[in-house]
């Protein structure tokens, strides 16, 4: 209960400052649209590290009013959807620690994240149209997520050729750490999760791209011997 009090009492100081600044920026031309951008990059960039967790954080802070809820996506805000994405959430978290299994979610996260990352980004934008709002939310925002969920298979993927699986911890915590944090600097810091989003993105390419050159190099390896 404390712990929701002061989960509550973060996000109301972090929209004050926020709703201060925009007031003072609200005035600059499509202003709405970048900062829903910048919302949407940043809701993004965290299903790539983790499906579940950014729509639990979502869908926690708008069932109880923390952050606005467009109508279109009111089902985000449902007590149903706030029950399944928690269950889901600790279900996907504890599922990556679980040696063999970690890869079988691997083979199936990048899809799920290219969808809930689309989802995400799109509940940004519902006062576009629909062909607009969501191909630029499959092509931002799931493309965000694909990108860095392929990374992050490809860094645990080389860390249990190199380290037997040892390291693959170390990746799930890291996945699940930047998940929670992009999610709330998404809502309450949007800005900020878009630099971080990009820095990200940049990373994990690279690292991404070594990590699955220096496992196809081993296997390589392994099958020459």
């Amino acid at each position: 209960m404390k712990f929701h009090m002061n989960l509550r009492i973060v996000f109301v100081l972090l929209g004050k400052t926020i709703n201060l600044k925009i007031n003072m920026l609200e005035n600059v031309p499509y202003f709405s649209y970048i900062i829903s951008a910048f919302i949407g990059i940043g809701l993004a960039a965290a299903t790539g590290f983790r499906v579940f967790l950014p729509m639990f954080v979502v869908s926690l802070a708008s069932y109880f009013n923390w952050i606005p809820m467009n109508e279109h996506f009111e089902w985000l805000a449902g007590l149903p959807t706030l029950i399944t994405t928690g269950i889901a959430t600790i279900i996907e978290i504890l599922a990556y620690y679980i040696p063999f299994v970690d890869h079988l979610l691997d083979t199936v996260s990048i899809p799920m994240a290219t969808v809930a990352g689309s989802i995400l980004f799109a509940s940004q934008f519902a006062e576009l149209g629909t062909f607009p709002q969501w191909a630029l939310a499959l092509i931002a925002g799931g493309g965000t997520a694909a990108t860095i969920s392929s990374g992050f298979a490809g860094i645990r993927a080389a860390s249990t050729a190199t380290t037997g699986g040892l390291g693959n911890s170390m990746v799930g915590t890291t996945e699940t750490a930047g998940a929670g944090i992009m999610s709330i600097l998404a809502m309450a810091a949007p800005v900020l999760a878009a630099i971080f989003a990009i820095i990200t993105l940049i990373v994990v390419i690279v690292f991404g791209r070594k990590a699955w050159k220096k496992l196809r190099s081993s296997k390589s390896n392994s099958q020459k011997l």
